[in-house]
């Protein structure tokens, strides 16, 4: 049976922890946590957004464990709908990362939270 994007969506959802982009600041100000982009280096150029890194959703399982060697990192993923961080959060979980969250809400809203602050 083929999935949609819902029902995939559906599948990992008691997987993926999910959280507002204020929740998210708030918590990777205390425990020291990095918010990564995965959309499209181009998409970045169009709606920036302060304080996250882009690694890319194509290239994230090659790129993150060059640059996070400890699994209790905690992990804040950030897209423009959160599709591609949820689906991008649940590789991190299988790759053996144990504190990883999926940013939900649209790019407007992340856009409007500094992470780096």
């Amino acid at each position: 049976m083929i999935l949609n994007i819902q029902q995939r969506l559906q599948s990992i959802s008691p997987l993926v922890r999910k959280v507002t982009a204020v929740e998210a600041a708030k918590e990777c100000t205390k425990n020291h946590g990095t918010v990564i982009d995965v959309r499209e280096p181009s998409e970045c150029e169009a709606s920036p957004t302060k304080g996250s890194i882009n690694i890319p959703r194509g290239v994230l399982e090659m790129k993150i464990i060059d640059q996070f060697k400890d699994p209790g990192h905690p992990f804040y993923l950030h897209c423009a709908s959160g599709v591609r961080a949820q689906l991008a959060a649940e590789q991190l979980l299988n790759m053996g990362y144990t504190s990883v969250s999926a940013i939900t809400c649209n790019i407007k809203s992340i856009a409007e939270v500094d992470f780096s602050e």
